[in-house]
């Protein structure tokens, strides 16, 4: 059963969010939902009109990786507001990337998607307190159950969230610190201090625990840093405080600005993955069902917050309680790339895929993304030469061309692009070997895959 709410009133945050679903605009079948058959699975629950729970129905799906025996944690991509938005969160355990995030943690990838009407106030489950904190913490009890890893309930959390998911996502670090292995609030953040200019806004009460969680501030430029867009002019500021009050008393918070993006997600995710890759080698136990780590601060770097340049805590010469803090000199370096043009340096090359198989003329593979760069495509040989590429032309309206294509809030499109490849020119009475090569977002190829064999078709004898 899922709660409602008291209505409440977010003037910016309402025209902000309503906007994301006009920019999303993906036509049907956007309210599709993929299946969720092993491994993946989903929960839904209805809306309910007793106060204080959640007023909308929410589906949550769920991916855990094969052959997984015991889950260390949860990492959660959670949409922005409004319509178009919240029918995005539909693909978002699906999403290649993040899921070789999560397989190399042994984490499940979960996406909720709430069904929120077009223009409704999304602070009706924005703001965590509103039934979308009780509902997110059923739901890993219930898929525990269907999944059989009963461990998701108390597993600790790594959050993602976009817009209204930033809010989202920042209000349960606030309420939950403890569980929280860091977190990610792209164009989004809660409120800590009342402020008249976002009245009907309930601000969080800061915990001294959520100052040691991990936390990144993520927005464009064009979110009210060197331009002040009428939608989006307020998205800085609301940033900037919630970085100054965290930071000021020593919390482990930073700031990383997109310097080509608007309020769509860009090139985020070639520093949010590998950013909460390295929060959670640190924080995640050895022992899964121990407590969260505590995370170290002796490797850590600091830069000016509109700044471009980071240095290590001991070279720093600025105040340090003023400065985005970033965990290790790799996150640094990256970071630097990121604010700079979104051009982060990946080195290594994606794996090779697997499972190669054809039947009659139609080739099915199976591949994991690179972890730093995820899948731009494939490449097709026949008989060891070059046949095609597939997808023929990668697409992305926000960022780098990626295989699965992107959604406004960093989500694949529907319907899913498959792995397979039907080669209409082969001839059937001839044998053919096929390879398949994958490459990742900035170019670097993997090493071909086994061989797959077409076996010929005899033609018939004329008589």
């Amino acid at each position: 059963m899922i709660r409602t709410i008291t209505n409440c009133c977010w003037v910016f945050c309402l025209l902000m969010f309503a906007s994301d679903a006009r920019l999303y605009a993906q036509k049907p079948p956007y309210d599709v939902f993929p299946p969720a058959e092993s491994p993946y699975y989903r929960v839904r629950y209805e809306a309910s009109k007793k106060p204080g729970e959640l007023a909308y129905a929410v589906n949550y799906t769920l991916w855990i990786p094969k052959g997984v025996k015991t889950l260390r944690g949860v990492i959660v991509h959670q949409h922005g507001c409004g319509e178009g938005s919240c029918r995005s969160g539909l693909t978002g355990a699906y999403d290649l990337h993040w899921q070789a995030l999560a397989k190399k943690h042994d984490c499940a990838l979960l996406s909720p998607s709430y069904e929120q009407p077009d223009k409704a106030d999304c602070q009706m489950w924005c703001d965590p307190r509103n039934g979308s904190d009780e509902a997110f913490q059923k739901c890993l009890v219930d898929l525990g159950a269907e999944s059989g890893y009963p461990e998701l309930a108390k597993a600790p959390w790594a959050l993602w969230g976009h817009s209204g998911g930033g809010h989202w996502a920042g209000g349960i670090v606030l309420l939950h610190p403890e569980r929280v292995a860091a977190a990610w609030l792209r164009s989004g953040v809660p409120l800590l201090t009342a402020d008249p200019n976002r009245k009907g806004i309930k601000a969080h009460k800061l915990l001294e625990a959520a100052l040691k969680t991990p936390t990144m501030c993520n927005l464009g430029t064009r979110e009210g840093v060197t331009e002040k867009s009428k939608q989006f002019a307020g998205v800085w500021p609301a940033n900037e405080t919630f970085f100054n009050e965290i930071r000021g008393k020593g919390g482990l918070i930073g700031v990383a600005i997109d310097p080509l993006s608007s309020h769509d997600c860009g090139n985020q995710r070639y520093l949010a993955i590998p950013w909460l890759d390295a929060c959670l080698n640190e924080r995640l136990p050895k022992i899964a069902g121990d407590p969260l780590l505590s995370m170290p601060t002796d490797k850590a770097w600091l830069a000016p917050i509109l700044g471009g340049e980071a240095l290590p805590t001991a070279k720093f010469k600025g105040d340090p309680l003023k400065a985005a803090w970033l965990p290790s000199e790799v996150i640094a370096k990256s970071w630097m790339e990121y604010v700079k043009d979104t051009k982060v340096t990946d080195r290594t090359p994606p794996p090779a895929p697997t499972n190669v198989r054809i039947q009659g003329n139609k080739l099915t593979w199976e591949a994991e993304a690179d972890l730093e760069s995820g899948l731009a495509g494939f490449i097709i040989e026949r008989d060891g030469q070059f046949l095609t590429n597939v997808p023929e032309k990668s697409k992305n309206p926000f960022g780098r061309p990626i295989f699965q294509n992107l959604q406004y809030s960093d989500t694949p499109t529907q319907p899913l692009l498959p792995m397979q490849f039907t080669d209409t020119m082969a001839d059937p009475a001839q044998k053919h070997t096929y390879r398949v090569i994958a490459a990742n977002t900035v170019g670097l190829k993997s090493k071909a895959s086994s061989e797959a064999t077409m076996v010929p078709v005899p033609k018939a004898s004329s008589r």
